[in-house]
């Protein structure tokens, strides 16, 4: 039962909070030129830096130009202009499934009773 609630909840399809939710996220990451995966921090997740790591260098070039323009945009407190906000594309994932192989791969490893690939220390 709480499953179903739980997807119910954020099907923009069926919920009409989640759909308004999904709307203005894809009208500020327009604004930016940014998509969804753009807000993975590396840093943050180490999967998400293996990921990519794995992925090829003109996806990850690209998501470092998406970001820097965001940031030098947000510093000029301005948006994209309207032409290019309209070609944007804030929810075509690019991470997703290489996250979820390399997620699926240190549970394998957890398992498995394997040493993780990577291991964080504090300085």
């Amino acid at each position: 039962m709480a499953s179903s609630f739980s997807r119910w909840l954020v099907d923009p399809k069926k919920n009409p909070l989640a759909a308004i939710h999904m709307k203005t996220l894809s009208s500020r990451l327009r604004n930016y030129g940014l998509r969804h995966d753009d807000l993975y921090d590396p840093m943050y997740d180490l999967d998400v830096k293996e990921a990519l790591n794995r992925l090829p260098r003109e996806i990850v070039d690209a998501r470092n130009q998406r970001l820097l323009r965001a940031m030098d945009l947000s510093m000029k407190h301005q948006y994209l202009p309207e032409d290019l906000q309209a070609m944007q594309t804030p929810f075509r994932n690019y991470l997703q499934e290489m996250l979820a192989l390399v997620k699926r791969e240190s549970a394998e490893r957890e398992a498995l009773g394997a040493l993780p690939l990577y291991q964080r220390t504090l300085p």
